[in-house]
């Protein structure tokens, strides 16, 4: 019984925190209206590029990168024109693990129908906490021709889905590219999504630039010491703080439609590790100081240990909610408030 009344009292302490969280976010939305809401027709920025050379030209250099391949910044070199492989175990294909409408995204992403995620096998990240592990590391999954990949888009919006939601993409933006100008020309006419690591060359980022409509990178750490330790990246922080920079400079602050359908913009997560392992005071003091205090940031609580998690004793707990808390005030602290769950109702309405 006294377990009971404990569990019911931190319950009714975090409501009380969430809903002052709310209150403090609020107070900030006041004029934001009309910066952050946008018509429900606005048209993706890749068909401006439709009918012209500029999209074959796009694809054109980021094929040429995969000659010797410097499509992300393990830089490897390989032939991936002739299936050479590197660090990412992919050759001249993508290779899609799944696809479908997903629910699980951010509510702006999800809407009624949901966010048409393609999840691709393989990845430039090695973390040893990997949820999607067999999908990441264990390259579970079917190659796709650029024909292949450009009817599944197309069939993800005939299902109705909001957006085309590409999950870790870095290795494999080349691919994309040839297949998003096959799918425009066959009619695609919905958001590009590029849901990433983090882990992104400023170089590739710049063909993505009025392609892409709503980036969507982690921001893992803030200590390259931890980066290479869990995620085998011994230059993090650096690159992916310049990828955040970039996507920034492109898309701007995260557009949400009267709808609540996230149209354009930048959507940052970052997941909150036990004993503070992901920095987390450090990775939203960035964000607030050199991207905008308007950024719209997914502070994830969903930690638990997974495939090689247990080798680190710190990892081999499940995040406590204290910490969660902690990392939230550390956010608001910092001056961010569009906190995805802590509105409330994910868009900014008043």
């Amino acid at each position: 019984m006294a377990g009971t009344e404990k569990t019911q009292e931190r319950e009714q302490e975090d409501h009380h925190y969430r809903q002052h969280a709310t209150d403090r976010s609020r107070s900030h939305q006041k004029g934001e209206k009309n910066t952050l809401l946008r018509r429900m027709n606005r048209t993706p920025v890749y068909l401006q590029l439709r009918n012209t050379k500029r999209l074959s030209e796009r694809v054109q250099e980021a094929l040429d990168l995969l000659r010797t391949c410097r499509v992300c910044p393990h830089q490897c070199g390989v032939n991936r024109l002739d299936g050479e492989t590197g660090k990412c175990h992919t050759g001249r294909w993508a290779i899609v693990s799944s696809y479908g409408p997903h629910f699980g995204e951010e509510a702006p992403l999800v809407g009624l129908y949901g966010s048409g995620t393609i999840f691709f096998a393989n990845c430039n990240l090695k973390c040893i906490f990997c949820q999607n592990y067999t999908i990441s590391q264990l390259g579970e999954g079917f190659m796709v021709t650029k024909e292949r990949l450009a009817t599944i888009m197309l069939s993800l919006q005939q299902r109705g889905c909001h957006n085309i939601n590409l999950v870790s993409p870095t290795h494999v933006v080349p691919q994309i590219l040839e297949a998003v100008e096959i799918a425009i020309s066959s009619g695609l006419t919905i958001p590009l999504v590029y849901n990433s690591g983090g882990y992104d060359s400023v170089q590739t980022l710049q063909l993505l630039e009025g392609i892409v409509d709503i980036y969507m990178p982690d921001m893992k750490y803030s200590d390259d010491k931890t980066a290479e330790k869990l995620s085998g990246i011994g230059d993090y922080t650096s690159i992916n703080r310049a990828a955040v920079k970039e996507m920034h400079r492109q898309v701007g602050d995260l557009q949400i439609n009267e709808q609540g359908i996230a149209v354009h913009g930048l959507l940052i997560r970052h997941l909150v590790l036990p004993h503070g392992l992901a920095g987390t005071e450090s990775v939203v003091k960035f964000i607030a100081e050199e991207v905008s205090r308007s950024s719209y940031v997914n502070i994830m609580s969903q930690y638990h240990p997974c495939y090689k998690a247990f080798e680190v004793p710190e990892l081999s707990r499940r995040l406590s909610r204290e910490e969660f808390l902690e990392a939230i005030k550390q956010a608001q602290k910092a001056g961010l408030h569009r906190l995805d769950g802590i509105l409330g109702a994910p868009v900014n309405t008043t």
